[in-house]
């Protein structure tokens, strides 16, 4: 795992604890939890989880990557950033 993937991976998993898991404890969150088919992230929430990446990272998600292929683990969210970030 890279440098960047490992800086994407914390910065998505911090964001996810604090705005959408308030209170749980970190190892509750795994880079393999699912989000959208278990549950954690609506369609709101992933919106807002999308509107922070693009914030963050400075990368742009088509609309066909706001689902659970693309979206569902920290794993998933963390791939597909890193293949849009510039190096």
């Amino acid at each position: 795992m890279s440098v960047q993937n490992t800086q994407i991976i914390d910065a998505v998993r911090n964001y996810i604890l604090g705005e959408f898991l308030p209170g749980e404890a970190p190892e509750t969150l795994s880079n393999t939890t699912p989000l959208i088919t278990g549950g954690i992230l609506d369609s709101i929430s992933t919106v807002k989880l999308v509107m922070f990446l693009e914030t963050e990272f400075g990368v742009e998600l088509q609309p066909h990557e706001i689902s659970p292929d693309f979206l569902d683990t920290v794993d998933d969210i963390a791939t597909l950033v890193a293949e849009r970030v510039k190096p």
